[in-house]
């Protein structure tokens, strides 16, 4: 089993539904170019330049094909992974690309991680003293997730510190602009389970799942009733089971 990250997220995103995951599965969780620990992204940024870095990871590993889970951008990566024919199946959780063609509302969520990569690159020092207290926590989860109490505040310190070291952040940004987000959807012929938090933030439904429900008509879709951006720190225990009941095994 993969596991990708969302963007300028860090690979422990996974940490809280890791164990369940690693009783019935091999896990790699690499993290994605141009972030936090990650390889660097040589050359000029394209549309393949994170999955073709997933790819090298796998098959470092020995994994020819996987069951992929993606959060986000790591979700988006998993489904290009789909139509590379890397995946037995995918789990994706909110993920990216999937506004309507024409809608620009997709700007909007950039200029927000515009705003924040310069606001975590400033919180980065003060990491640990933010979340040592609850409405700290409450403040550095407030996009993610609706539920923060169960999180250990060393993983919220370590995710706060690794989106200000995004390298690639701004111009991935910049790419997104000018490109935008394409599928070769008609090749993703793996099952396909998608899961949305109601009340995500960041990629609010229905607009930002627009475009999967025509790429993916046969997609199984499991909506979280009050669930933010990020189940797997959310609402790990049922987030495991959904990955796992989902996954080839």
């Amino acid at each position: 089993m993969v596991c990708l990250h969302g963007f300028t997220d860090s690979w422990r995103t996974w940490e809280l539904v890791l164990p369940a995951l690693e009783r019935e599965h091999e896990v790699l969780a690499p993290t994605l170019a141009g972030h936090a620990g990650g390889p660097a992204i040589d050359g000029r940024i394209n549309h393949h330049v994170l999955v073709q870095g997933v790819e090298r990871a796998m098959d470092e590993a020995g994994f020819e094909t996987a069951d992929i889970v993606g959060n986000s951008l790591g979700g988006y990566v998993a489904l290009q992974l789909a139509s590379r024919g890397r995946a037995r199946t995918v789990v994706a959780l909110a993920p990216a690309g999937g506004w309507a063609e024409h809608d620009q509302s997709f700007n909007d969520t950039l200029d927000h991680f515009v705003m924040m990569h310069d606001l975590v690159k400033h919180a980065a020092p003060q990491a640990d003293t933010i979340v040592a207290t609850a409405e700290g926590r409450r403040r550095a989860t407030q996009y993610i997730t609706t539920n923060f109490e169960h999180i250990p505040p060393p993983l919220l310190a370590h995710q706060i510190r690794a989106a200000a070291s995004c390298s690639a952040a701004l111009p991935l940004i910049e790419f997104a602009r000018r490109a935008g987000y394409g599928l070769d959807a008609e090749k993703v012929t793996c099952p396909v389970r998608i899961v949305w938090g109601t009340v995500d933030k960041l990629l609010p439904l229905p607009r930002a799942a627009a475009r999967y429900r025509e790429w993916l008509p046969h997609a199984d879709w499991v909506e979280l009733d009050g669930i933010g951006h990020c189940p797997q720190l959310d609402v790990p225990v049922e987030t495991a089971q959904l990955i796992l009941g989902f996954a080839s095994g």
